[in-house]
């Protein structure tokens, strides 16, 4: 029909995975593993006033276990050689002061679009009883960083920068490939809070992963924003008090937005070189 937008698909798409609907599968395969184990272990809990869930013994199998299970399963139906879709590469230095600025302006916004989404839909304390529980650890302030530092950016990054990523930059023209994973990211976290926040995230890692084409560089960024999460919780009183997070005023708007431009400026000429090669390759 005459009239309709179409999303544009490269010739070549067929041949490779995943396509959209083939990513939602996998993340609904991955949360549905998890939650084989995680739902009934929590209902024990709640039940029995015990703690099973968390205890490390459990938990690391399944987190690991569910994840070899989709790598295993993302990189069979593919097709690509693993240093396609994982490329680990080298990246011009330059590129971490700009994604620091960048994250540093991400973080107010995020805060914003969360201050505004829980003015409307404040969240049950269930769910911020929930949201703590994310930095703590039974090995202290550690284990809480490897956690949510560590582990967590190098896994989600593997599958959605990895494995998802790597299939969608093939079918897809670049804003496409970068909006899809961000929007499945969003949506494997069901966190309805943290929706909009997860998605500029998302936007975020696709953006530096698309124009270094090196996956290492998404987990070092991924690395950075948990870590800067990591702190805030811990200084949440002394961020408030300096007014760095402080909404609603115009000069800060301008000013984040300001630096959160000339971070991803930064990064989009920095990376020029590498964009240039990669669209070489291509032809």
């Amino acid at each position: 029909m005459k009239g309709l937008p179409t999303t544009k698909v490269k010739p070549n798409a067929i041949k490779y995975y995943p396509s959209f609907w083939q990513a939602v599968n996998l993340v609904v395969i991955y949360t549905f593993l998890q939650s084989l184990i995680d739902f009934p272990l929590a209902l024990y809990d709640y039940q029995h006033g015990t703690d099973w869930l968390q205890a490390p013994m459990l938990k690391l199998p399944v987190f690991f276990g569910t994840t070899f299970i989709i790598l295993y399963l993302g990189t069979r139906f593919s097709g690509l050689p693993y240093r396609e879709i994982f490329p680990i590469r080298l990246f011009n230095w330059l590129n971490i002061p700009a994604i620091f600025i960048s994250l540093f302006a991400l973080q107010f916004f995020m805060n914003e679009i969360s201050i505004h989404v829980e003015k409307v839909l404040p969240p049950p304390g269930w769910f911020l009883e929930l949201f703590e529980r994310l930095f703590e650890s039974d090995h202290g302030i550690w284990g809480g960083i490897l956690r949510v530092v560590i582990l967590a950016p190098v896994v989600e990054e593997l599958i959605f920068r990895g494995v998802i990523f790597s299939g969608f930059q093939r079918i897809y023209p670049g804003f496409w490939a970068i909006f899809f994973s961000a929007l499945l990211f969003a949506l494997f976290h069901l966190n309805p809070w943290q929706l909009g926040p997860t998605f500029l995230l998302g936007l975020m890692l696709g953006y530096v992963r698309y124009r270094t084409g090196s996956l290492l560089t998404a987990i070092i960024t991924h690395a950075l924003h948990n870590g800067m999460i990591f702190i805030t919780v811990y200084y949440h009183d002394s961020f408030n008090q300096n007014g760095w997070w402080i909404g609603g005023k115009i000069q800060n708007y301008l000013v984040y937005s300001l630096l959160l431009g000339l971070g991803l400026a930064v990064i989009y000429f920095v990376t020029g070189r590498t964009m240039a090669m990669q669209n070489h390759k291509s032809k």
